[in-house]
C-alpha cells in the first residue's frame, strides 16, 4: 500500500480530469437501488476525502479510512473548510476496526486494486463483512487487467503544467499481474527568492484480479456476490471493459445477533 507522501500535495491537482460528481451519482443510484438510502458508510482508500464529501452531501454519515497520513491531511482541511461532519481514520484497511456496524461500504478509484495479494484482499473482504449491518452491501471498483495490459501497462504518461509537473511510467506484469507506476513530480518551491523544482519519486503497484477469484474470495469472507457491471451502467462487463463495479452483500448475521453484540 502506498503511502502518497508526495504526491498528496499535488493529488488533486492532477485527479482533476476525474468527474467525482458524476462517479457520486452512479454510486449513489447503486446504493439506494440496493437499499442504502441513508445512515453510516464506510469508505475504504478514502484519500484526499473528494468522495467522501460528495456522499456526505447526498446526506450519508460517512466515516472514511486511509493509510496515507498526507491524504487525510489534505481531507480534513477540506471538513473543517466545509463544516461537514465526517469522521476521517488513519488506518490500513487490510486492518481497519470501527466502533460498530454500518449501512454500506464503498471504495472507489482503483483502491482495491493496491492489496497485491489474495490473502490480503480476503482479509479486507472478512473485515467489511463483519463491519457491515445484517444485509449491508459493499460496492467497489476495479481496474481491469485489459487496462492494465493495453492501456496503462508499458505506457509513459506526462502532464508539465504551471503548478507542478510529473513523468508517470507503467510496466505491466502479465504473469504477477501486476502494475508497477513509476511516479517522478517536480513541485515548485521558493527558495531564496527563486523559484525552483524539487524532485520527488515513489513507485506505486496495483494488482489486476479476475472476477471469478473476487467472487470465490467474497463467499469465502461469508459474503454474498451480488453483481459486477461495466462502470457506470448496468450492463455485464466486456472484454474491453476498463473498471469494473462489483457489488456484494452481508450475508449470515441476524438482526437479533446484531443487538446482542452491541448490548
Amino acid at each position: 500500500m502506498s503511502s502518497y507522501e508526495s504526491f498528496a500535495r499535488v493529488y488533486d491537482l492532477f485527479m482533476d480530469n476525474i468527474p467525482y460528481e458524476q462517479w457520486c451519482e452512479y454510486l449513489t443510484e447503486l446504493l439506494k437501488e440496493y437499499g442504502a438510502t441513508d445512515g453510516l458508510v464506510l469508505e475504504l482508500g478514502c484519500g484526499t476525502g473528494n468522495m467522501t464529501r460528495l456522499l456526505a452531501d447526498k446526506g450519508y454519515d460517512m466515516i472514511g479510512v486511509d493509510n496515507a497520513p498526507d491524504m487525510l491531511e489534505i481531507a480534513m482541511e477540506k471538513k473543517e473548510t466545509e463544516g461537514q461532519d465526517i469522521l476521517y481514520l488513519l488506518q490500513d484497511m487490510r486492518e481497519f476496526e470501527l466502533y460498530g456496524t454500518v449501512k454500506a461500504a464503498v471504495s472507489l478509484c482503483d483502491s482495491m486494486n493496491y492489496i497485491l495479494e489474495e490473502e490480503e484482499l480476503l482479509q479486507v473482504f472478512r473485515l467489511v463483512n463483519n463491519y457491515l449491518d445484517p444485509g449491508g452491501m459493499f460496492i467497489f471498483d476495479l481496474n481491469t487487467e485489459y487496462k492494465y495490459r493495453e492501456i496503462l501497462g508499458e505506457q509513459t504518461i506526462a502532464e508539465n503544467r504551471e503548478d507542478a509537473s510529473f513523468i508517470w511510467d507503467n510496466y505491466y506484469d502479465q504473469e504477477e499481474q501486476i502494475n508497477e507506476y513509476d511516479l517522478a513530480l517536480f513541485i515548485p518551491e521558493k527558495i531564496q527568492g527563486e523559484t525552483l523544482y524539487r524532485k520527488y519519486e515513489e513507485i506505486h503497484y496495483q494488482r489486476a484480479y479476475e472476477i471469478e477469484t473476487v467472487k470465490e474470495l467474497l463467499e469465502q469472507a461469508g459474503m454474498e456476490f451480488v453483481a459486477v457491471y461495466d462502470a457506470f451502467t448496468h450492463n455485464t462487463p466486456n472484454p474491453y471493459s476498463e473498471r469494473v463495479y462489483v457489488i456484494a452483500r452481508e450475508k449470515g448475521k441476524t438482526l437479533e445477533n446484531k443487538n446482542k453484540k452491541e448490548s
